[in-house]
């Protein structure tokens, strides 16, 4: 590797880094991450500070698992790849496929279509889903309902189906179809409504009016988080997700749980939609599948789906998708060893614990200091802290001061995330009662210095 002199003069010359402005990391080079080791992060001039991120919601088991680096290390000499497109496949991926079955036979799935990451897993279901009402004879579902605040990655049709307009606007016109219903986000709703089951009911009423007005049988599939993420960490009421899949099975419409980051026992239960008691039709998985050691998603399919393409007898039931890194010999061996560790380490119920703890110390703050204008989570190592410069008036923190809070944090020994006026956090779920103290005790400092 280039030393350090080399790295600080080349940084961002020649990368376009995501969800960023070419011209600011210009100005304002990315911090270079060189090390890791346990929930720690360590940059190039040896600052060492708790990774309140998790990478990017994906480092679930930490950075430290040898389990998980030694079997993608073995499976590079043993089989660094080779094509799984429909022909040929390799032996980790037959055991990938089967482990990612068993971990999510309790949420009804039965099959599972590898991907590259979780934008693949959900264009792989989107594109799943119109195909499998054009097997059943309804060509005309054709159209998708999502939540406004969702995020659903960024390839045209998650684009699409996405909830913030940050996502949108430079790249339409996106993809014809698409329709948004009202986020169930207590702090700011069109409802003005602050109870989440009243909330949930008025979401339920919007649904159903949009239903009637679209046509159900011109609706292919409903997509959502079962807490939604990056638009904030904002946790529906309990009623809200079984609401949804009542109106989805009375109108014909597969419902679509995007686990991207609410899988593997980031919720405190192994997936989100088991946190809410509900089996969907389809599930897209991505981060904590091998935990981000390598890139790996997967699309899952019910029971219900797979037998309209198993049992197809018209010959249009090819599968016309997929990616050249879909089953990757490595990523499969990524997986195995992930869940196999995730399980062994049983990351949900430590996850569940760290979790209260972070919410809870997060609410404490909020009675310190007043630009925290609303707290989100506990459900799991989810916690979102909403920053506003007026609690009256609900008025959004300018970003100058978010960056302020930002840094400070950084420097005060944790790694947290912007999210415009947001700050979202979600560690490893092998974090410690102490590193979650590290976190509170950083945030403190950061929001002192707004």
């Amino acid at each position: 590797m280039k030393d350090d002199n080399f790295l600080k003069e080349n940084n961002a010359k020649h990368l376009w880094h995501p969800m960023g402005h070419p011209g600011d990391s210009l100005k304002n080079p990315p911090t270079i991450i060189k090390g890791a080791d346990g929930v720690h992060i360590s940059d190039l001039d040896g600052h060492r500070v708790v990774d309140a991120v998790g990478g990017l919601w994906c480092v679930n088991l930490g950075y430290s698992n040898d389990v998980v680096k030694d079997a993608i290390s073995k499976q590079l000499y043993d089989l660094p790849y080779y094509s799984a497109f429909a022909g040929s496949t390799n032996p980790t991926a037959i055991e990938a496929s089967y482990a990612v079955r068993e971990f999510f036979a309790e949420d009804g799935m039965a099959r599972c279509f590898f991907t590259s990451g979780g934008s693949d897993s959900v264009e792989t279901t989107l594109r799943l889903a119109r195909q499998y009402h054009r097997l059943r004879g309804e060509p005309t579902r054709t159209k998708f309902l999502s939540l406004k605040k969702g995020y659903h990655g960024t390839h045209f049709g998650g684009a699409s189906v996405n909830g913030n307009n940050r996502f949108r606007i430079n790249y339409e016109p996106l993809l014809a179809g698409c329709y948004h219903l009202p986020s169930p986000y207590t702090y700011r709703n069109p409802f003005n409504e602050t109870d989440p089951e009243k909330l949930a009911q008025l979401i339920a009423q919007a649904m159903e009016d949009e239903i009637a007005f679209q046509g159900a049988n011109t609706i292919a599939a409903f997509i959502m988080e079962p807490i939604q993420g990056a638009g904030g960490v904002i946790v529906p009421g309990e009623t809200f997700m079984p609401l949804m899949r009542d109106i989805c099975d009375r109108h014909g419409i597969l419902m679509i749980s995007d686990e991207v980051i609410t899988g593997f026992g980031r919720t405190g239960d192994w997936t989100g939609a088991r946190h809410w008691g509900v089996k969907p039709d389809m599930m897209s998985t991505a981060k904590g599948i091998t935990s981000g050691y390598f890139p790996v998603g997967a699309a899952l399919m019910s029971e219900k789906v797979a037998d309209v393409f198993e049992k197809d007898t018209t010959g249009e039931a090819a599968i016309f998708h997929g990616y050249t890194y879909s089953a990757h010999p490595v990523g499969a061996a990524a997986v195995v060893a992930c869940l196999s560790e995730t399980l062994r380490l049983d990351t949900k119920t430590n996850a569940a614990a760290r979790g209260t703890q972070l919410y809870q110390g997060v609410l404490k703050l909020a009675e310190k200091h007043d630009i925290i204008g609303d707290v989100r989570g506990g459900h799991g190592l989810m916690t979102g802290i909403e920053i506003v410069s007026d609690k009256a008036k609900k008025t959004p923190m300018d970003m100058a001061t978010m960056k302020r809070i930002h840094q400070t944090a950084y420097d005060a020994g944790a790694m947290v995330r912007l999210g415009m006026h947001n700050i979202l956090m979600s560690p490893p779920l092998t974090i410690s009662e102490d590193e979650v103290n590290t976190i509170l005790s950083a945030l403190d400092a950061g929001f002192s210095a707004a």
